[in-house]
Order: structure tokens, then C-alpha cells, then sequence
């Protein structure tokens, strides 16, 4: 019996072990890149920044979260949605707390029209990390592409208070009664 035991242990560690860590704290360094952002003089002092952001967000928490990140994405890129899909769900799966994994699932969707789709995954990237300005920036995107203009200008908004360099601040429309 105690060998029994012991052997049951020992198998159900190492699945425990297996298990995705927490990801990485990104929120002190997200904050004082956004606030270098709202401070920067010019665009190419912001764009620099942007970068420092992603690089932010694509640290995966594990060697095993990254690969599937990666693969996810190179898989977008191709457009083999298939195989991005599957990899974006494995992480998903894997590490449920990562931000990136649900914000790169969204814009797989986003990419194929899926608008409805993205949603669900751009609010839990929101959830998980709220200063997550890409994610503000597509949800924008998203529900202005379902013809929620009123609300894709609201979260706008709230993404450009974070990053007024961002691409998307040319899609802001003047408040009625409200000049820009």
C-alpha cells in the first residue's frame, strides 16, 4: 500500500510542478513607460517607448508559455489562423492569468472579423492587466468595427489618456459640442 502511495505522489507532483508560473510583474515598468509616453516630446521618442511596452507584454511567464506565444504569433503573421488559434487556446489554457494570451487570441479574431469573438478575450486581458494600452486600443477598434462607435470612442479615449502616440488616436472624433 505505501508503495502504491508513494508512486501516486510522485506522478501527481511533477503534473502539479507542470503547471504555468505567475507571469511576470510588468505593472511598475508598464506604469513608468506610460508615464514617459504621456511626457515624450515626439514621435520617435514615443515609439521607442511602445517598443519597451511590448517587450513588456511578450515575456511569457515559462520557456513552454513562449514557445506557444511565439508559435501563435508567427502563426498570425502567416495567416494560419488554424494553427494560431490552437496555440493561442494552449496558452490560454496553460496560463490563464497572462494577459498577452488573451490579447493575441482577440486579434486572431479581430484579423478574421471575428469581432464578437475578440471581445471576451480583450476584456480579460483588461481584467488581468488594466493598463494594458494595445488591448484598450483594440477593444476601440473592435466595437467600432460592431458599430458601437459611441463606446469604441469611450475606450479610445481611456487608451489615449494612457498613450497619446498611439496609431489609432486619427480615429478620435470631436465630442458633440467639444472642439479637439
Amino acid at each position: 500500500m505505501w508503495k502504491t502511495l508513494i508512486v501516486l505522489c510522485g506522478l501527481a507532483g511533477p503534473a502539479f510542478a507542470d503547471g504555468c508560473p505567475v507571469a511576470p510583474e510588468v505593472e511598475a515598468a508598464q506604469a513608468d513607460v506610460l508615464l514617459g509616453l504621456q511626457a515624450a516630446p515626439d514621435y520617435m521618442t514615443a515609439r521607442g517607448l511602445s517598443a519597451q511596452l511590448w517587450d513588456l507584454w511578450l515575456q511569457a511567464p515559462d520557456e513552454a508559455s513562449q514557445r506557444m506565444l511565439d508559435e501563435g504569433m508567427a502563426a498570425m503573421r502567416s495567416a494560419d489562423w488554424v494553427r494560431a488559434e490552437a496555440r493561442l487556446n494552449a496558452l490560454v489554457g496553460y496560463c490563464p492569468f497572462y494577459a498577452e494570451g488573451y490579447n493575441q487570441r482577440a486579434f486572431t479574431a479581430y484579423l478574421q472579423g471575428h469581432y464578437l469573438a475578440a471581445l471576451p478575450d480583450l476584456d480579460e486581458a483588461l481584467k488581468i492587466n488594466p493598463g494594458h494600452v494595445a488591448a484598450l486600443a483594440g477593444k476601440a477598434l473592435t466595437l467600432m468595427k460592431l458599430g458601437r462607435e459611441a463606446d469604441g470612442q469611450r475606450v479610445l479615449r481611456d487608451a489615449l489618456a494612457l498613450n497619446p502616440w498611439l496609431p489609432e488616436r486619427g480615429l478620435l472624433k470631436e465630442p458633440e459640442g467639444e472642439k479637439l
